[in-house]
């Protein structure tokens, strides 16, 4: 299927948001997520499916000032 994952078309096998960020090799641990514009908790991932067209953010943490 085709998804949005932070703002670039991809296609993805993944039916879940835990798979497309282990499918993308993602840090999952470190990472915050969208779907939609909804943020899902990292315990909410698995159980996350994934629909054509779904619009994800995944986002890293940033250091410095």
């Amino acid at each position: 299927m085709r998804v949005e994952l932070n703002g670039e078309q991809v296609e993805t096998s993944a039916a879940t948001l835990s798979q497309l960020i282990e499918e993308r090799g993602l840090a999952a641990p470190s990472v915050a997520t969208a779907v939609n514009g909804e943020f899902v908790p990292r315990g909410m991932r698995d159980g996350k499916a994934l629909t054509e067209g779904a619009r994800i953010e995944v986002l890293s943490p940033m250091q410095g000032g």
